[in-house]
């Protein structure tokens, strides 16, 4: 980090400190989108699910039954243990 200023390094340290929570709170966000949304879009958000629940380390077998089972109310279980943390 020799080349970030110590306010750039403070930045990209509380990022990384809170990527669990910001992760949630995308996925939060687009689950609600996901309910009101049809076709292309739709795809594209489950897409952006599957690469936050990526990040927050749920199996890819699960991200990918999910997508195939096409319900937002089985992302907000399995969000759910995490948000309790």
């Amino acid at each position: 980090m020799a080349d970030f200023t110590k306010h750039q390094q403070n930045i990209i340290r509380n990022y990384y400190d809170n990527r669990e929570s910001i992760s949630l709170q995308k996925i939060q966000e687009l689950v609600t989108e996901l309910y009101l949304s049809t076709g292309r879009k739709r795809a594209q958000y489950w897409k952006n699910i599957a690469g936050h629940l990526e990040k927050l380390d749920v199996p890819q077998s699960k991200i990918d039954k999910l997508i195939e089972q096409d319900d937002p109310a089985k992302v907000v279980t399995i969000i759910e243990p995490l948000l309790k943390k």
